[in-house]
């Protein structure tokens, strides 16, 4: 039972462990542990140093007797080198996903991320925190939310800018109906007992989905107009009561993070460090999925050096950290010069030496630039070449079609498995998460520029990283 997904493969004898481990390297990966039975099931894993790893788990050591010990059952290493933790998690999960199937979830622990799922099917529409948002009503499922709470929280706080119901009857609208308190406090309309038309009801439900749809932007742009013009008017008294309207609106956005998005929409581009220093990874969440990773090659571009506080450093084969600048010829040869003025009669033939060297480099114009291309290639350090950045972004533009994925819906598991992975990297605190996202403009264009800065400060980060995962 072997995997696509991994893609370096080897052979494994118990009577002789170390021939094998000692061709593995000590990087991050995901790897497989195959046995004789070619339909048992591996032993599945990731770790941030692959050889390490697995000498404990196949070099037999008698200091610890009680530790897991499968030498004895492997005869097949597989693995895949990755370059991040979420890289890493993802090729986990589509490993796990290919043999055991929906057990998958279980085995990595990934629970359904929350929804607030706004019931526009219902003929007094409503809204409600679901685990497990249908694919056709996709277009009314917002998220996803760090937790069941955090969802709750949001749609318990949104309600209270408008005038839907909260009840979770089918409602059959009659005068007799006794109602419930929201319609004593004026806070529903009361479809119940016919307290309003149903096209009014309708109204204030779109107005509700827009709310969702948007992250409170909707209404933001109403009150805003309506605060700007009776400040304008100087009605000063109604400008303050929208301005606090707007503080409101302004609060129960912020409950709301950038990834809440309707799930038909949710549509991100991921940038994670490489295992090749001169790369970084892409990854694209469209349709309900992870795609990737697809290599961006940051050769050429000019990388921020955050330690420096300057973009002093560029991305090439060699050169992986910024080139020290070459003191020039003469300012070398005339400190040379002074020194050797006070020593014997030894030095100052040195001396006499470098006096000629100085009148060689004064005779050529170029001969300063090429001792310093010289010193430059001795070093092993290329020189920086600058891509214009029409070239670096067709370059994204191709990494991004790559990853397009036009065909149907991913399946129940798949789905909830990439939508559980996304949402546990991106609700990590920043300090612990690595990479960058960005989402797409109104329009539903990339905002390249942004992503090439992205890319420019992960590749910084990776080039000086002293331990990278």
């Amino acid at each position: 039972m072997s995997s696509a997904s991994l893609s370096q493969s080897l052979p494994f004898d118990p009577a002789e462990p170390k021939a094998a481990l000692a061709q593995l390297p000590h990087a991050a990966a995901v790897f497989a542990l195959y046995g004789a039975d070619a339909h048992a099931e591996p032993y599945v894993g990731r770790t941030p140093n692959l050889k390490a790893r697995l000498e404990r788990l196949l070099q037999p050591s008698a200091k610890h007797p009680r530790r897991l010990q499968l030498a004895g059952r492997v005869r097949r290493i597989e693995w895949r080198l990755t370059g991040s933790e979420f890289e890493s998690l993802l090729a986990q999960f589509a490993l796990l996903e290919q043999i055991y199937g929906p057990t998958a979830l279980e085995r990595m622990h990934l629970g359904a991320p929350a929804f607030v799922r706004f019931l526009g099917s219902n003929p007094f529409p409503r809204i409600t925190v679901t685990h497990r948002p249908s694919q056709r009503e996709a277009d009314w499922s917002y998220g996803p939310f760090q937790s069941r709470a955090t969802a709750e929280r949001y749609a318990e706080e949104a309600l209270k800018l408008f005038l839907l119901r909260r009840c979770t009857d089918d409602l059959d609208p009659h005068p007799s109906h006794p109602g419930c308190v929201y319609s004593e406090m004026k806070m529903c309309l009361a479809p119940c007992y016919q307290g309003c038309t149903d096209e009014r009801y309708g109204e204030e439900a779109a107005a509700v989905e827009r709310f969702l749809a948007t992250r409170g932007d909707s209404r933001l742009v109403v009150l805003k107009a309506e605060r700007d013009t009776a400040s304008a008017d100087l009605e000063f008294e109604a400008a303050a009561s929208l301005h606090a309207q707007v503080q409101r609106v302004e609060t129960v956005r912020a409950l709301a993070p950038e990834l809440v998005r309707p799930l038909s929409q949710l549509r991100a581009v991921i940038l994670q460090p490489s295992a090749n220093l001169d790369e970084v990874t892409v990854f694209l969440f469209q349709n309900g999925r992870l795609r990737g990773p697809a290599v961006y090659s940051t050769l050429g571009m000019r990388i921020q050096n955050e330690q420096a506080g300057s973009t002093s450093l560029f991305a090439q084969p060699l050169a992986i950290e910024p080139v020290p600048e070459i003191r020039e010829q003469g300012s070398e040869i005339g400190d040379q010069g002074s020194w050797v003025k006070d020593q014997g009669s030894e030095i100052r033939d040195q001396k006499a030496g470098v006096r000629d060297q100085r009148s060689e480099i004064s005779a050529s114009g170029t001969a300063e630039k090429e001792t310093k291309t010289e010193a430059v290639v001795e070093a092993g350090v290329a020189a920086p070449l600058k891509i214009p950045r029409s070239v670096l972004e067709t370059r994204l533009e191709t990494a991004l079609a790559s990853l397009a994925d036009p065909s149907s819906a991913p399946s129940p598991t798949l789905r909830q498995g990439h939508l559980a992975l996304l949402k546990r990297w991106y609700y990590r605190p920043e300090a612990r998460r690595t990479g960058e996202i960005f989402f797409p403009d109104a329009e539903g264009h990339w905002p390249l520029k942004a992503i090439l800065r992205g890319v420019g400060r992960v590749a910084g980060k990776q080039l000086t990283a002293p331990n990278r995962q």
